[in-house]
């Protein structure tokens, strides 16, 4: 008989002993805690037959956006092609096969149509609301777990993670109060849940509700940064409320303490990093040695494999001062939109103009810099991101148009953000400046 999970679903190749770490894997993952790679090689070693959990495998190093990630999810799908496997299982091989091979769109359709026919299949939901994320679908980010949500009760495992993703998705389509409403209830069922308690710090970013996100991060910071994988992300937010405020010396401890005083080589913590010490350089802050060290790690990282890293990593290097891998950055880059993988796209439509921006800006071409960030503004999300992440854009534009001393595009900019984040210290401060380069 075959082995199933708590929602009747079968498991090919899967004995008690290999469904146990696997379980513990998927709870790992929905509460971005652990270490679910662990987990699951604890279940293939049990079970090498087990589909599943060659395809879960799989999937976490798919999501790494990291090159040497991206070969470990190759060779999973490689292992999981020949196993038994159901109807369901084969979907997960194929969608795993596309991410691997950097067709994320097409993993997100096969993983889109696994879920419309199983709604409860928890991990579909999960990596295809991840892959939202990374192709900056926002719509689905909501609808995905919108479909499903009827079919799942608050007594099922794994329901506060459905809760925190749906209020994810109702945040970046910007139903604020159910998002926070949503998102509250999952972490009142499960504290531990990082990407609930993300998703209601990103209702407070956007709402400019600085001293609530304050205290929602401060309130129970055991229970979102024990041995989570996502903590690094989740102090980068407290960080943004900090920033807002003015409050630099909260954000560069949070940046010398929990963001990146462990200099982590992960893509996803190096992002962060360097969105943090790039808001502070706009702001004419001298960061001192800290780029240095995270230009390092960035070169080590390579680049051309996922365009929102590209400029992010070009931040580092315009902020330490380094042509040579800036330019090979650059290199890589046309590299990248001269293949056949979604990330050509990314690159080709925002990544590319992007990163030619940062650069300009680290030159002084600040009307450059202008130049090129105008042209994708409102298709910025192709390549990724939040609206959060993504707001680094508007701030580089708005710092650009005012050292370039386009007294009336900051004018317009500075109105556009006031109405967007009325409550935020730093959009006065740039009306201010605005009214002052009119007045000189």
């Amino acid at each position: 008989m075959a082995t199933r999970d708590a929602f009747g679903l079968a498991l090919s190749g899967a004995t008690e002993a290999g469904f146990t770490p696997y379980s513990q894997a998927v709870r790992e993952l929905q509460c971005f805690i652990g270490d679910p790679v662990a987990s699951v090689d604890r279940a293939i070693a049990e079970d090498p037959g087990f589909v599943m959990a060659h395809v879960f495998k799989g999937y976490l190093f798919g999501l790494a956006t990291e090159l040497e990630a991206t070969a470990v999810a190759k060779a999973c799908h490689e292992v999981s092609l020949p196993l038994a496997a159901t109807t369901r299982e084969q979907a997960h091989v194929a969608a795993l096969g596309h991410l691997a091979n950097g067709r994320w769109h097409e993993a997100s359709r096969i993983l889109e149509d696994v879920t419309i026919e199983t709604p409860r299949d928890g991990l579909a939901l999960q990596v295809g609301h991840q892959i939202d994320f990374f192709t900056g679908n926002t719509r689905m980010l909501r609808d995905r777990i919108a479909r499903a949500l009827p079919s799942w009760q608050s007594s099922m495992p794994g329901y506060h993670a459905m809760l925190g993703m749906q209020a994810f998705g109702l945040e970046e389509m910007g139903d604020y109060v159910r998002a926070e409403q949503l998102g509250r209830s999952a972490v009142d069922m499960e504290p531990r849940d990082g990407w609930a308690q993300h998703a209601v710090a990103h209702v407070m970013e956007m709402q400019s509700r600085q001293r609530d996100g304050i205290a929602w991060m401060r309130a129970n910071p055991e229970a979102w940064t024990r041995e989570s994988f996502l903590q690094v992300h989740n102090w980068w937010h407290l960080a943004l409320f900090h920033y807002d405020l003015g409050e630099i010396d909260q954000v560069l401890g949070l940046y010398d303490g929990p963001i990146y005083s462990v200099q982590s080589t992960m893509a996803l913590n190096m992002v962060d990093a360097s969105a943090i010490l790039w808001r502070l350089h706009l702001g004419g802050l001298d960061v001192g040695a800290r780029w240095a060290a995270l230009a390092d790690n960035w070169r080590k990282a390579g680049a051309g494999n996922y365009a929102f890293n590209d400029a992010h990593a070009m931040m580092a290097f315009v902020g330490a001062g380094l042509d040579a891998p800036a330019l090979a950055l650059l290199e890589a880059q046309r590299d990248a939109m001269r293949g056949n993988d979604d990330n050509a796209a990314f690159t080709r439509d925002v990544g590319h103009p992007l990163t030619l921006a940062i650069k300009a800006f680290g030159e002084g071409s600040y009307a450059e810099t202008v130049r090129l960030i105008r042209p994708i503004r409102s298709i910025s999300h192709r390549f990724g991101g939040s609206h959060a992440q993504r707001d680094v854009i508007d701030l580089t534009l708005i710092e650009a148009a005012l050292r370039a001393g386009d007294g009336a595009l900051a004018r317009a900019l500075t109105a556009e953000r006031s109405m967007a984040r009325p409550d935020s210290p730093m959009s006065a401060l740039f009306v201010r400046r605005a009214a002052d380069l009119s007045e000189n």
